[in-house]
């Protein structure tokens, strides 16, 4: 029933992080130094300030919350492993999901289920397959417990309309799931007077746990730190108690300094939200770019709607692509990988099946390849008139274009 083709090369299995070797901003810096000289550890889960910063943070976005619904650990990867570890069973995934989350699952020993999306969208999955998919695991012995969703999805860059997720999430309760929505990247939405983006926590607010891993899109590379948010009542506080029971059991506690630095951002001062807004402005100019770069060429991509990636299906260009050589997404990540000179992971890595050519293409190495490039691409007025941004559009145009000559 499962098909969880592995890659044949090396794979940072971690959640997302954004473009490496941006100056640390000030105010985040003088947090950093002024908790560097704290001597107590964070409690497991995170201590008061951090918690109440994260309730602070999902109550402006509709959600409420108290401080005894929030947990935090060092990454969204230890988080996700403790709410699999305290749920039990089997899960399922959509098909295709972060490269990250099938190894949390993997590690417990437990079993992973993937569910195509509908067509429209990625991060969630098909209503009718998830159904169909919960009865086949329970015919065969099998005990499905949890869901992992997304609603800005990685690697799709896409945001499912209401009602879809709406079906989803309506299937998902139906059969006893629960779910853990993944919102990381849910604040670089691209156009977000245009995107509706609503959370599964607004529709099923008792069976769903949110997940946001801060270092996508507010805290610098190297400073791991992830924040959940639990349903109220006396069960969610249960599995919350049993999260931080294996958060403890790993050693997974925040730095003092980093914890620092997340309450600060996730307070949401003006320095963060004016580079976060620009940085989205800026991938999501960039990723318009390098879509119409592969349809040009005959490729498929949907219309990136959120994040740093764009994911690319290049099976109509399959002819050509066999007479060089490439027969599977393995082949592809190696071929795209040597000929753009950037990171270009198979579909296979992110539950996709391994003769389906699709690839996921990250947004930042475009920006430049210096510190320098990519400051000036983030501060220019315009960056794709920029010489190093239109030098790797134009590159990345070529190699596309070349596959369909």
């Amino acid at each position: 029933m499962r098909t969880e083709p592995e890659g044949r090369g090396p794979v940072r299995y971690g959640p997302p992080l954004p473009e490496p070797g941006l100056p640390v901003l000030p105010g985040l810096s003088a947090v950093l130094a002024g908790a560097a000289g704290q001597e107590h550890a964070e409690p497991p889960g995170g201590g008061p300030a951090l918690l109440d910063a994260a309730s602070g943070y999902w109550a402006r976005r509709g959600v409420a919350v108290e401080r005894d619904q929030v947990a935090a650990a060092p990454g969204a990867a230890p988080l996700l492993l403790a709410l699999t570890a305290a749920l039990g069973g089997d899960v399922l995934l959509p098909r295709p999901c972060p490269a990250w989350w099938a190894p949390q699952v993997r590690l417990l020993g437990r079993s992973v289920y993937h569910v195509p999306t509908p067509a429209e969208c990625g991060g969630v999955p098909d209503p009718y397959a998830l159904l169909e998919t919960v009865r086949r695991i329970r015919d065969e012995g099998g005990t499905p417990r949890l869901l992992v969703l997304s609603v800005a999805d990685d690697p799709t860059a896409t945001v499912p309309p209401p009602e879809v997720l709406h079906e989803a999430v309506e299937a998902a309760a139906d059969e006893g799931l629960h779910i853990v929505s993944d919102e990381t990247w849910r604040d670089t939405l691209h156009r977000p007077h245009d995107t509706v983006l609503v959370g599964p926590a607004e529709m099923a607010p008792d069976r769903v746990t949110i997940l946001s891993d801060l270092s996508g899109a507010f805290l610098p590379p190297g400073w791991p730190a992830a924040v959940a948010r639990f349903p109220a009542g006396a069960w969610a506080a249960a599995l919350r108690a049993r999260t931080l029971d294996v958060l403890t059991a790993l050693g997974a506690f925040l730095a003092t300094p980093v914890a620092a630095a997340a309450s600060y951002a996730l307070g949401e001062p003006d320095e963060i939200t004016d580079r976060l807004i620009r940085a989205t402005r800026l991938h999501a100019r960039v990723a318009a770019a390098a879509q119409r770069a592969v349809l040009a060429a005959g490729a498929l991509a949907r219309p990136p709607q959120a994040g740093r990636h764009l994911y690319v299906d290049l099976s109509p260009l399959r002819p050509a692509l066999a007479e060089r050589g490439v027969g599977d997404s393995q082949d592809l990540e190696d071929f795209l990988g040597e000929r753009l000179g950037l990171p270009a992971p198979g579909g296979h890595r992110f539950g996709d099946e391994l003769g389906a050519l699709r690839v996921r293409l990250p947004t930042w190495p475009l920006l430049g390849s210096t510190r320098q490039e990519r400051m000036d691409s983030l501060n220019a007025p315009d960056a794709l008139e920029l010489p190093h941004v239109k030098r790797a559009l134009s590159d990345l145009g070529s190699a596309f274009g070349d596959l369909r000559a």
